[in-house]
């Protein structure tokens, strides 16, 4: 017989009663029922019931066995009884009589429980990640996460790419986020950099001829954490394929994302490619207030600064006086109660607001009439004619915000997915996707007049050298999100490959033909020698996986996560270096003040 099992903790049935087996796993839980010990005995496969009663001769060594010990036992397969089947396990028509046990490694006292739905501080979480990995919802976590994986690369593998690895030690490039630096200890001074995404190589790699690429790739970026963001370090699948188009790229990757989550997703529904919409950037930031849309919701917002302009509002008609500024309408279906509007307009004063005005209709029983502040303000006429544009009707509500749209297009967008949840009208049962399109490349510094790349400055404009030389502002991108339920999955673009246009998209932003060539140097050098028109995407492993698995942080499916302060609490990390260490790499770490 094998050194520590014949089975695993999820394999045996009725077949195997009167069989002689050895299990190995952890000690789940121990019962004492009268003096008979039932201990549920899991591993990763699973739990079986084992027990032991006084006239085993290691009934001795069974009782000294506690939670998370690991152990291997010998033992006779019996049936249960019928009224103690457990329906719930594969293995509870079973239990396993013990007679033989060792103990493989006891355990101390534990920091937090396996066994259970208890509770715990992130930070013990975190700190003892090993002990939290052996639960059941991260053990079920871990799991999902390595058979998407396996499943995107069957996917992908199957529409003809290849996986091809790139660098993970490269040079500091200008991607959105800062970089990690790591010091040269043969070149003192000089620093390598962590790729924030493969972005340049991958395109090289189609320079190369090599047509389609993907790669599960490591990236890194030194950025503020947030939920459904890692601070420190994620993994994409990153993808590029040469003479494509926009359209090409969609339907490459949208059935490989399609059906990872109809594998994965627990038979909710998930709209098929064919019905994913293709939204504007612009049309996006007005409707649902985000380029990341979660179209479960059915709510879209609409600009109702005519119905203000000169109105008894004072507040909205002296702000529609500005240039630049305009009013929104968030429509309410079914909220239309005092309670609710308040407290949206709570809410509204929480993300930092003065507040947000609302109208609601109810009915008077010899018709509808429109109620609250704003109603009274602008009068019948307006009140009535806002209520047409927004298609609403007693019991319905409708909630304003106004100002130059940056100033509050961020709020407007919380609260739609907010009134969407609260109201139920958003389905909670989809995956609903969306191409958000036509980005901007370029914004301008409000303060200093000055232009920079908003989004990827690898991206071709459209309309390509003509339409750099006309206004930046109104330059937009072949570059594309996919959205789903309220997040964003793949980012990518069709690639500027030409060296003339890529040095006018640079000039723009204030980069000059030496620096492009000192920072891209590899790239624009390539782009001298036949660059084939080509474009890709990057889709979010760790989102995708957080989805799937119905979490809102995205630390529930990393195995070993950062905390929010970019800290690793089992490793220790970061670390402060050694003075061996420091004067190898020619470093001096200078005094921050506290």
């Amino acid at each position: 017989m094998h050194a520590y099992r014949s089975h695993t903790c999820a394999d045996l049935t009725k077949a195997e009663v009167g069989q002689t087996v050895r299990l190995s796993g952890w000690v789940h839980r121990v019962r004492d029922h009268g003096g008979v010990l039932f201990i549920d005995l899991r591993d990763h496969y699973g739990i079986t019931q084992v027990l032991c009663d006084p006239d085993s001769p290691v009934f001795a060594a069974a009782e000294k066995v506690r939670s998370e010990w690991c152990i291997r036992i010998d033992g006779t397969v019996k049936a249960r009884d019928e009224s103690l089947i457990n329906p719930k396990l594969p293995t509870g028509e079973i239990e396993v009589y013990i007679r033989d046990i060792e103990v493989l490694g006891a355990a101390e006292e534990l920091p937090l429980m396996v066994f259970g739905d208890q509770e715990y501080p992130e930070e013990t979480r975190l700190r003892y990640r090993y002990l939290d990995l052996r639960r059941e919802a991260m053990q079920r976590n871990m799991t999902l996460r390595s058979d998407v994986i396996a499943s995107i690369r069957r996917r992908m593998w199957d529409k003809a790419f290849r996986e091809y690895q790139t660098p993970v030690i490269t040079a500091s490039s200008p991607e959105g986020a800062r970089d990690f630096l790591v010091p040269s200890r043969l070149h003192p001074g000089r620093f390598y950099a962590l790729p924030q995404a493969p972005q340049q190589f991958k395109q090289l790699i189609m320079v190369s001829g090599y047509d389609k690429y993907f790669q599960i790739a490591p990236c890194f970026r030194d950025e503020d954490p947030r939920a459904d963001r890692s601070p420190t370090d994620f993994y994409q699948l990153d993808m590029e394929m040469s003479f494509v188009e926009q359209q090409d790229v969609f339907d490459t990757v949208a059935p490989v994302i399609a059906g990872i989550f109809e594998e994965f997703g627990g038979g909710r529904k998930v709209d098929a490619p064919g019905d994913w919409p293709q939204i504007p950037y612009a049309e996006a930031a007005l409707k649902y207030g985000t380029d990341k849309p979660d179209l479960r919701n059915p709510i879209e917002m609409q600009i109702v600064s005519e119905h203000f302009a000169g109105s008894g509002f004072a507040i909205f008609a002296k702000l529609l006086e500005q240039d630049g500024t305009q009013i929104r309408a968030i429509p309410a279906p079914t909220g239309g109660s005092r309670k609710f509007c308040d407290r949206m307009n709570a809410f509204a004063q929480k993300e930092g607001l003065p507040g947000m005005g609302y109208i609601f209709w109810r009915d008077q029983g010899d018709g509808m009439e429109a109620a609250g502040p704003l109603a009274k303000n602008i009068g019948p006429e307006r009140t009535e004619a806002i209520r047409q544009q927004l298609g609403l009707g007693v019991g319905d509500a409708a909630f304003f915000l106004g100002g130059k749209p940056a100033s509050f297009e961020r709020v407007a967008g919380r609260a739609r997915d907010v009134i969407g949840d609260e109201l139920g009208l958003t389905d909670k049962d989809r995956f609903a996707f969306a191409w958000i399109v036509d980005f901007p490349i370029y914004e301008k510094d409000e303060e200093t007049g000055a232009i920079d790349f908003e989004h990827n400055p690898f991206s071709m404009p459209q309309g390509g050298m003509d339409a750099l030389n006309g206004d930046p502002l109104a330059v937009r991108g072949f570059q594309y999100d996919l959205a789903c339920n309220g997040y964003e999955l793949v980012s990518g673009a069709i690639r500027n490959h030409k060296p003339d246009v890529m040095l006018k998209a640079f000039e723009i932003a204030g980069y000059g033909e030496d620096e492009v060539k000192n920072r891209f140097g590899a790239l624009y050098n390539a782009f001298h020698f036949g660059a084939p028109p080509h474009g890709g995407c990057a889709a979010g492993i760790d989102r995708i996986v957080m989805l799937l698995a119905d979490q809102e942080n995205i630390r529930e499916v990393i195995m070993f996560p950062m905390n929010q302060r970019a800290e690793d609490l089992m490793m220790q990390a970061p670390s402060e270096p050694t003075s061996d260490q420091l004067m190898e790499l020619g470093l001096r770490v200078i005094p921050q003040d506290s």
